[in-house]
This record gives C-alpha cells, structure tokens and sequence, in this order.
C-alpha cells in the first residue's frame, strides 16, 4: 500500500483502531469498499457494545476490551485520531511493516478523479472559526464549499457524498495531522502553536513536526504567523511545490507577500500586482466580528487562503460581513482586567467540554447541571493541568467536585448550593476572584441546563449579563 490510490479494497484486511465519531464511519466505509474489516476497542461499555452491535449487523468483526493487539493478516491499520503514536498497537503495526492511517488520510486517498481542492487549516486556537470563515468568503464568490474536518462534518461524507465540490475549507488537528502521511492540500495554514497535546505528541517539536505537516506538498500558498514564529520556521522546513510561497499575517503593518491591518482596514500586500509597492484592501476591522485581535487574525488566515485560491477582494469583505461566529459556542463576551469571558453554554456534554478546555492554556471553569449519566473522570484528568480554578453549579455539581478531587486536588473549587437566577451573576463573581490576568473563565458546562434554566442559550444569556455587569 503506497503512497498511491488504493483502487481495490476487495479482501483487503483491514484494521480500524476506535470506534468513536470517526472509527464508526470509516469501518463502514471500507467495508462497503468490500474490505474484511476488524474494529479494536480499548472500551468495553454499554455506548461500545451498541456501536458494535450495529457494525457486526453489516458483517464487520468487531473487538472490545483489546485494543493494543495487531489482528493477524492486518495489511493497514485506519485509527481514530485521538490514539496514541505509542500504542502497543502501532509498535506491533511499524515491527510487521502495516501503515496506519488516520481517517483523514483514508479520506484523501478515496477522493473522486478531480475532486475539489482543500484548503487546510491547524493551529492550537482559532481553526474552527477560520474554517468558517473561509467557507463563508468562498460562498460569497459563488464556489461551492463546505466547512470539514474537525470541525464536525466528516471528511469521509464529504468526499463520498453526492454533493460535488469546488473546493473544502478543511480544519485538521495534530492527531489528524500526525496520521495523513500523504496529504497535499491546494494551500494551508498555521494560525498559531503554544504548548498543547504534549502528552499525545510526547515534545513541543514533535507537535510542532505534526502541525508543519500541513503544509507538505502545498501548491499555492503557505500561510503563517507573522507574530509567532514558530509557524514561520514550519513552513521553511516545508517541502512544497515548485512555486508555492510563504505568505504572513499580522495585526500591524503588512509588508510584502503579507496580508495586515492599516488605519482599520484588512489589506493584501500578497496577492497584488508589484506587491514591493502596491496593497489591495479587503475589508475594515469592523467586517469582522467580534473584532477581538485573536479573530482579527483568524479572519487575515481566512482570508489569505481563499486569496490563494483565486477570491476577489469583494467576496472576502461580502465573507467576512456575512459571518456570524456560532452563538454560545466558544463565543468570547469581554475583557474585564486582562481576564477573557467565553460563553460556551453549547458544550452540554463532556466531549464538546473537552473541546472547549483544550482550546485554552489557563482557565477558571464555570461547570455543572445535569449531568445525563456522564462521568468526568477522563475529562477532568485530561483538563487538571489547565484549570486555575473551578466555580460549580447545578444540581449535579457533586460528580464534578468529586473528578477534581480525584484528579486535580491542587485546583480550587467554588460549590454553589443555589440554582435561582442570581447564581449565574454569583458564579461569574467567584470566577473573577479566581482568575489572573491572561487567564480565561469559561462557562463550559459538560451538562445540560434544564435544572436551571430553558436551555442552553438562555444559560449563556445569563452569563454574558452578568460578565456585562462586572464589565460596567
């Protein structure tokens, strides 16, 4: 199995690592193919044995309870993205010479005959909002787009489905990077690196390496961080096309083959004729929104990209205006005394938490509600080392004070016994008192809101109130 298209799959023997949002489809996707497909999974719980009853219906094996074994006859192995390089699996896979892909990988090598282009973009924080950005920019010139990847929308759909592309605004984390040894997007970016995964990667550069990834084999444009030049050093490394080039952002002035900002305008000194002297505007500062410096700089990556690609300056101002960021989904409400307040009511679970948690390196997490089942074991463990505090509401509370103890007992916690309308305004207060400047309180609750309020909308209404308040 090379590094070309694999066009027959009939008997193939593959293994899939991990059930899971990607491990699910992918199996059902290479058995459709006519692979003999084996799922392993390190869990055996009631949420595995449903996922696997549904697999083994189709005809696809399926083993729970082991997922460090190599299945005999495996020839590839397609893992979820979150398992480890340093599984006994994968030592077992490299000693017996299998690859192991990731489903990005499985996806990119499954693309139709002139399929569309991708647009990829990585960074520690902001790629979701980029994506869709980016997205929103080349809908506004009239392509056909979706925003993918890690986002939500799989990968596998999109390039599987019957929709028919021009181009995909891609959004790719580390772990996906780390297994999509061939991909070769159109042009791509890396919006930012700060220490993240460092478990997962096991050092800052071999995270790093993952990121650069994203930028072998570019075509177009390399995008990166003027501000942080972690990034730029990626894309010197990089092995691109003949042609292709290295194109910055910043927040100042842009200097040539950037794109920047000058007295509140976006401009592009990339994507011009005589780019030593000339500057396109794009948009103003206020066609962003909010028009925070972080989203600033995701809207310059998004819109240095669809630049690549070809858009006119009209349709990234058109994008950027049409834009609207998901509301109470990491959703930044204010500055108050250096501390930043994200509404992320949205994350009613424990996994849209996690998600939530690793987007930042320093946070007061406001938490609790009801609780569906869950346990936060895994997410507190997984989150300890980014919390500097904790304020807990809801009826369900106690199952998260008992994680932190467990797992992060250095943590303070703020219990509130109260579920009346005032506990919102009190629980944001005691997260004030918590925080330092450069940290981030984040109502991120990992439960539904039905105890306390209608929904999770008018939970993050509540919070952004009272972060006005303290605000005022």
């Amino acid at each position: 199995m090379g590094s070309g298209q694999v066009t027959d799959w009939q008997g193939k023997h593959v293994t899939v690592a991990g059930l899971g949002v990607s491990g699910v489809p992918a199996a059902k996707v290479l058995h459709g193919l006519g692979a003999k497909v084996t799922v392993v999974n390190d869990g055996d719980d009631a949420r595995a044995r449903e996922q696997a009853a549904e697999l083994e219906a189709l005809g696809v094996t399926v083993r729970l309870g082991d997922g460090d074994t190599l299945p005999d006859s495996t020839e590839l192995i397609v893992t979820a993205p979150g398992w480890r390089p340093d599984k006994p699996l994968f030592a077992a896979a490299d000693a017996a010479g299998v690859p192991v892909w990731g489903d990005v990988e499985l996806a990119w090598r499954l693309r139709k005959p002139g399929a569309a282009d991708w647009l990829a973009v990585t960074g520690t924080n902001g790629k979701t909002t980029t994506v869709q950005m980016l997205a929103s920019i080349l809908e506004a010139a009239g392509l056909r787009t979706a925003a993918v990847g890690n986002i939500g929308v799989s990968l596998l759909d999109a390039v599987l489905g019957d929709e028919e592309y021009d181009v995909l605004a891609v959004e790719l984390s580390s772990y996906q990077l780390h297994w999509a040894p061939s991909l070769r997007a159109h042009s791509a970016a890396v919006l930012n690196l700060a220490p993240d995964h460092l478990d997962w990667h096991g050092s800052m550069e071999a995270y790093a390496k993952d990121k650069g990834r994203i930028y072998e084999g570019n075509r177009v444009a390399c995008v990166y961080n003027v501000a942080d030049k972690a990034t730029e050093d990626l894309v010197r490394e990089a092995d691109v096309e003949e042609g292709c080039r290295a194109v910055g952002f910043t927040l100042g002035t842009p200097g040539p083959s950037q794109l920047g900002v000058v007295e509140g305008l976006l401009v592009d000194r990339a994507f011009v004729e005589n780019r030593q002297k000339n500057a396109q505007e794009l948009a103003e500062v206020a066609d962003v929104k909010p028009a925070a410096p972080h989203n600033i700089a995701n809207a310059l990556a998004a819109a240095a990209l669809a630049r690549a690609y070809g858009v006119p300056a009209a349709a990234v101002r058109e994008g950027l205006r049409n834009f609207t960021p998901d509301a109470h989904r990491i959703a930044h409400v204010a500055d108050v005394d250096g501390v930043a307040y994200v509404d992320d009511s949205k994350a009613t679970n424990t996994h849209a938490a996690q998600a939530s948690l690793a987007a930042y390196d320093s946070v007061v997490w406001i938490a609790g509600g009801l609780a569906k089942g869950a346990t936060f074991d895994e997410l507190v463990a997984g989150a300890a080392g980014r919390l500097r505090g904790a304020v807990l509401i809801g009826r369900d509370r106690a199952l998260i004070r008992e994680a932190l103890a467990r797992h992060a007992p250095e943590v303070p916690v703020v219990d509130l016994g109260r579920t009346d309308t005032g506990a919102m305004l009190q629980a944001v207060q005691e997260a004030r008192r918590l925080a330092r400047p450069g940290d981030t309180v984040l109502l991120a609750p990992a439960c539904a809101s039905m105890d306390m309020f209608a929904n999770y909308n008018k939970r993050g209404d509540a919070f952004a109130q009272a972060v006005r308040e303290l605000g005022a």
